[in-house]
């Protein structure tokens, strides 16, 4: 009886540490703020200070900085009576997805063409690949709109998508090309072994295996396009406005609070975004 008593009464306290283990697990817990830690969130407010007093003012009644009342007058002049804040809104999105898709296309054959053949130009092709990431944007900007008045093109979408196609291709290769660095290419000649053929190889093996940075330079691409105001202020046309423009242009009157409800939606939807990403992404880097 006197056993059982005791082994329930251990139950009750736990496994607690004892000795030398339980001095150690108070000086864990009463240790004092490291300098690491501090710098760590203090960083952590820097970066989300901004967002935070954004939803903030998002409800605020009034338009100024001072905080008169809680209301949702900013998401309904939002969803209502701003055409063309989604009209630029969409213009973004479309050119975001179109170049980004077609960047990750080109980005990933040439990737894959880099590092599978050996020809003369190999580096330079490499190195001139890179260019656009180094360079100034205002160069690129300014490079294009030359470029496209000396053709004749007239400035639009099309001229906004193919400038965003070409920044964003070397964003996809760098991490195409990361991922090619880590592959085993012992999976190539097996493949061969066995009677695959290149393009069979290429569709049902090499790219499988870089979803990861294929998928990683899509999103990345994306990212980089929607928030791109530099070469698009150069490039656009009239009637061809993208959402950093039209805030741009929106902001030399003021900083309006229906440009706070936007952002707000869109950080929503980015963390929504990312959720339901996190898991395939996960699955397709374990594959």
């Amino acid at each position: 009886m006197t056993s059982i008593v005791n082994a329930t009464i251990t139950k009750l306290r736990g496994n607690k540490p004892r000795g030398e283990a339980n001095r150690h697990a108070r000086r864990v817990v009463l240790k004092p703020f490291s300098f690491p830690e501090a710098i760590f969130v203090c960083t952590l407010i820097f970066l989300f200070l901004p967002l935070f007093v954004l939803v903030l003012y998002s409800f605020n009644s009034s338009k100024g900085m001072d905080w008169t009342g809680f209301s949702f007058v900013w998401y309904e002049q939002l969803f209502v009576n701003s055409s063309n804040l989604w009209r630029a809104f969409w213009n973004s999105m479309l050119i975001a997805s179109s170049s980004a898709a077609t960047a990750t296309v080109l980005g990933t054959l040439g990737a894959i063409g880099v590092n599978w053949y050996r020809f003369r130009l190999r580096s330079y092709s490499q190195m001139v690949s890179f260019l656009p990431m180094v360079l100034p944007e205002i160069i690129i900007g300014v490079s294009l709109s030359v470029f496209f008045s000396g053709i004749g093109m007239k400035l639009g979408l099309l001229t906004i998508f193919i400038a965003h196609t070409t920044f964003n291709l070397p964003f996809v290769f760098l991490m195409v090309m990361a991922r090619l660095d880590e592959f085993d290419f012992s999976i190539i000649e097996a493949a061969a072994d066995l009677g695959a053929s290149e393009r069979q190889t290429l569709l049902k093996v090499t790219i499988p295996i870089c979803m990861p940075g294929i998928v990683s330079g899509f999103l990345t691409a994306v990212t980089i396009s929607l928030e791109d105001f530099v070469i698009t202020f150069f490039v656009a046309g009239p009637g061809s406005s993208t959402l950093p423009l039209y805030i741009y242009s929106a902001i030399r009157f003021g900083v309006s609070p229906v440009i706070n409800a936007l952002s707000v939606v869109m950080i929503l939807g980015t963390v929504l975004l990312s959720y339901l990403l996190r898991n395939f992404l996960k699955y397709i880097a374990a594959k």
